[in-house]
């Protein structure tokens, strides 16, 4: 549902009294403007799908239908992709979120981290994402970065995503798909957010491996300036991705002892940390080999350019003796060896091929040549 027409509907709706009894101020009538943040949001009541006209209503619905039925888990899930202050402000003020970590979602480029306020877990995950590429190259973006923050509360999931990757709309879908998931509740809305952005993190982590073992096979062949620029791409992509990845870990792995976690969620969370702690190990051992491969790249290309240096050494040697020799019979002197000699010249040519071939065979039997 477009948030152009979500939000004429709620504009027209005050909050009931039994909702803002829960907020920290009544919830007045803010104008919200009409722009396509709002991807899509909707009541879940035994994990299907209900009917509702907008967000406060579908509020409304499940809040009645927990508070009817004993341990019933109906929720409400909205979805937002960049939203702007006022659009989530207003649903702070409807679900009663805390202002910083409002702030937060408005501002994004956030650190991973959970933070708890009163009843209601504020989650942030940074997103990575593989951009596919025919020839990696100097100036070649390899990793995209975003951020999803979740807002989690005993009815309501809400979701804030920043970037053009990573959506949830795979998620949800899965989760329609199978009401008996969608029964868990928020923390199976947040379990499968958090699952699927860790399988990211697996699927980008192996394409780098494979463009580290790619570049690898490379470094000892003809290396040149463009391959070692290529490599610090690839090292300074493979250092975003921990500093993506690596915060995050320890968050998740206290999260099971949260209270808002219900008890029977706890091992999927503990899965879902134990897949982190696999990407860690992997990208930090990926970090590590392509700091490798990167030394390896420079000494290689260092001893090649010593190499070069030997062989114009060796040739600037060879070219100096008959320079030398031209250069001594070349003054206008009358009195010198040889020069009224009719062998002389002869002579001065075959001392010189003999001292550069001599000194030809010499440099090419120590290795300069």
């Amino acid at each position: 549902m477009r948030s152009s027409t979500l939000f004429r509907r709620i504009n027209r709706h005050h909050v009931p009294s039994r909702v803002t009894h829960q907020l920290t101020k009544p919830v007045r009538e803010i104008c919200v403007p009409p722009v396509d943040s709002v991807v899509e949001f909707g009541a879940y009541v035994q994990g299907r799908k209900v009917a509702a006209n907008g967000i406060v209503e579908a509020l409304d619905l499940v809040r009645e239908h927990n508070k009817t039925n004993d341990g019933a888990k109906a929720f409400v899930w909205v979805g937002l992709h960049e939203p702007e202050a006022p659009e989530v402000e207003w649903l702070s003020e409807v679900f009663g979120l805390h202002p910083l970590s409002v702030e937060d979602a408005v501002k994004a480029h956030q650190r991973p981290k959970v933070e708890r306020y009163g009843d209601s877990l504020f989650m942030v995950l940074k997103t990575v994402s593989y951009l596919d590429h025919d020839e990696l190259t100097a100036n070649s973006e390899i990793i995209a970065t975003g951020e999803i923050m979740v807002f989690l509360g005993v009815d309501f999931v809400v979701t804030v995503r920043h970037g053009e990757h990573c959506p949830l709309t795979v998620v949800r879908e899965r989760l329609e798909d199978k009401p008996k998931l969608m029964n868990r509740g928020p923390a199976g809305v947040l379990h499968a957010i958090s699952d699927h952005v860790v399988d990211q993190y697996l699927q980008v982590a192996d394409l780098m491996q494979l463009e580290l073992e790619e570049v690898e096979a490379t470094v000892f062949a003809d290396v040149s300036s463009r391959d070692i620029n290529r490599i610090y791409q690839l090292k300074r992509e493979m250092l975003e991705m921990k500093r993506a990845v690596t915060p995050l870990q320890a968050p998740l792995s206290a999260l099971p002892q949260r209270r808002v976690i219900p008890s029977e969620m706890r091992e999927y969370f503990r899965d879902v940390g134990d897949h982190l702690s696999r990407v860690c190990e992997q990208v930090e051992s990926s970090n590590e080999l392509c700091s490798s491969i990167l030394q390896a790249a420079l000494a290689r290309s260092n001893a090649l350019a010593n190499e070069d240096m030997r062989k114009i050494s060796s040739w600037v040697a060879i070219l100096a003796v008959p320079t030398m020799i031209a250069g001594i019979y070349g003054m206008n002197f009358d009195f010198m060896p040889e020069l009224r000699q009719p062998w002389g010249y002869p002579a001065v040519l075959a001392l010189m091929v003999t001292a550069c071939v001599l000194l030809y065979r010499g440099f090419r039997r120590n290795g300069w040549m």
